[in-house]
């Protein structure tokens, strides 16, 4: 149990006993304690509105409510408390208190920051799932981002979770491959032929067919054109698909399954579909199917099966729900991009249709990712003329500043990339600014193992009383606390932002303490300092699956 814990819970006894004693009011529907660190140092170590938020619960003034707290607050870690303006109280902790607080953070060693496995039910994360059908581009990049370290941010905080990427290989996006890639290998052999409006027309396709000739050359213009088209998307499905999962394995990110929607058609999409008349929650109308959406929240009902007998996208999206609901997780995450928002209604209505909890799937909606270079909207790729890929942003940028610039916001916020602070090497740029205080704890080891200098853990640690080795302890002892706040609002910025203020807490310290050269217990409890705050780096970057590196 961290300090913040310890307080929060003799706060409520001494609220409690305060009640007893009857100086507070019985039966009251208490809010939540909450601490917080007051601005200035003068002010305590940590402070406490609690009276403030609970006088029109007891009907008393918040200054005689702290002044009765205060009368029953007990504990090893108090020196004294104090009330303070309109009913604040201010705790202040004895000496030792901070000494034990980062021995305890050094004794849990590199696992410090990682929570105990809870009892509770498997997670999955859905993230990425762009269609195979070209490359990644920086909106995927953000999704890629996000999903990766909600994955890591959720096991760290000890939940069990699987993650999973959703391959769109079946409907009418890969007969279009098809036709684009044909159409592409036709004009590279000198015919004339209409390339489909509909078709895709990036410069991937090209390539594609123009490896297909370099391999091939003519042979497949016998074909007859259905036996080609065939042929084509294969092709090109194998070879987009192999693309996809390189550059994200390149971007640091791997799924435990990849799911390939083939296997659903027919007969998954069908039982369901069957199912859903059973139920009542589907009716026929026109020789279609239709969801009763609108029974469950949505403004209309929607078609699940066309009249020709084609299923919709709905109802092969349906179909992979209910597998993941018959996959016995406990809750279901999906990161879909901010253009599905009027989807999520839909799909949670048809799980509620099937029977299923729709709570216990979450999906959360990213927004648009604008790239600037020169205080300019990039939105070309300088190599293809259309969208910037992910690809492109990684050689430019490199991973760990595309990683961290994408988790440094709130999902649901948007956001500006800049592509010039990305590559500065100074401190306003974020990720430099964490790897250059890691870099520098390197560099304090290497020069305390020049003049024989170890890091102590014992009664040296109560020498750590400059105003900054505090703050800076503090800033670690809360590292536990934010993984499991971060996990439970499935927030990875949280963590990002953490990191920052965490290298910042450090710099601070750094400009203010000596170590090498100081007399010797402090040197070495200002080492012990040193030495845990370099694996809460670690620690917190290897959450956003950014590299800490020794030198820069």
């Amino acid at each position: 149990m961290d300090i913040k814990q310890q307080i929060e819970q003799a706060l409520v006894r001494a609220v409690e006993a305060a009640v007893a004693a009857g100086q507070l009011p019985e039966g009251a529907e208490l809010p939540p304690v909450l601490l917080e660190e007051p601005p200035e140092k003068e002010l305590g170590d940590f402070a406490t509105n609690f009276a403030m938020q609970s006088a029109r619960v007891f009907r008393q003034s918040p200054q005689k409510i702290a002044a009765a707290i205060r009368e029953h607050l007990t504990g090893d870690w108090l020196d004294h408390a104090e009330v303070a303006g309109p009913g604040f109280l201010n705790l202040y902790l004895k000496k030792a208190v901070i000494a034990d607080t980062l021995r305890a953070v050094l004794a849990a060693g590199e696992a410090y920051g990682t929570l105990p496995p809870k009892d509770a039910p498997r997670i999955q994360v859905e993230y990425v799932s762009a269609n195979p059908t070209g490359p990644l581009h920086v909106g995927h990049g953000r999704g890629a981002a996000v999903g990766s370290a909600l994955v890591k941010l959720l096991r760290t905080a000890g939940y069990a979770v699987d993650s999973e990427y959703y391959v769109n290989d079946a409907g009418n996006q890969m007969n279009l491959l098809a036709v684009s890639v044909n159409a592409r290998y036709l004009e590279l052999l000198g015919k004339e032929v209409e390339f489909p409006d509909n078709g895709y027309h990036g410069a991937d396709i090209t390539e594609t067919a123009q490896r297909i000739i370099d391999r091939d050359g003519d042979r497949y213009l016998a074909l007859p054109e259905e036996e080609r088209l065939k042929l084509f998307q294969d092709v090109a499905y194998r070879e987009k698909l192999a693309a996809l999962k390189d550059d994200l394995a390149d971007f640091g990110v791997t799924f435990d399954r990849w799911f390939s929607e083939r296997t659903l058609h027919p007969g998954a999409v069908r039982r369901v579909v069957d199912i859903l008349l059973e139920r009542g929650t589907a009716y026929e109308k026109d020789g279609a199917v239709w969801l009763r959406s609108t029974d469950y929240g949505d403004d209309k009902d929607r078609v699940i099966f066309r009249a020709s007998g084609v299923p919709t996208y709905l109802a092969a999206d349906i179909a992979y729900h209910d597998d993941k609901y018959g996959r016995g997780y406990g809750r279901l995450i999906n990161i879909w991009g901010a253009d599905h928002h009027g989807y999520v209604a839909r799909v949670k209505a048809s799980m509620a249709a099937l029977g299923h909890d729709p709570e216990a799937l979450t999906v959360l909606l990213l927004q648009m990712v604008s790239l600037y270079r020169n205080g300019q909207l990039v939105k070309l790729s300088k190599r293809t003329g259309e969208t910037v890929t992910l690809r492109e942003l990684m050689e430019e940028v490199g991973v760990d500043a595309a990683r961290y610039f994408f988790l440094m916001r709130s999902l649901d916020s948007q956001l500006d990339f800049d592509l010039d602070l990305a590559t500065k090497k100074s401190n306003e740029n974020p990720v430099y600014y964490i790897q250059y205080a890691h870099a520098r704890i390197a560099s304090i080891f290497r020069q305390a193992d020049e003049v024989g200098l170890a890091a102590k853990f014992g009664a040296e640690l109560e020498l750590l009383t400059d105003e900054t080795e505090i703050a800076l302890i503090k800033k670690i002892a809360a590292y536990p606390e934010e993984i499991e706040r971060a996990a439970a609002e499935f927030a990875p910025h949280r963590i990002a932002r953490y990191s920052h203020e965490l290298a910042g807490a450090f710099h601070s310290f750094y400009n203010q303490c000596r170590i090498v050269g100081q007399e010797e217990g402090l040197a070495s409890a200002r080492l012990a300092l040193v030495l845990a705050t370099g694996r809460v780096i670690r620690h917190s970057l290897g959450v956003l699956g950014v590299t800490a590196p020794e030198k820069m």
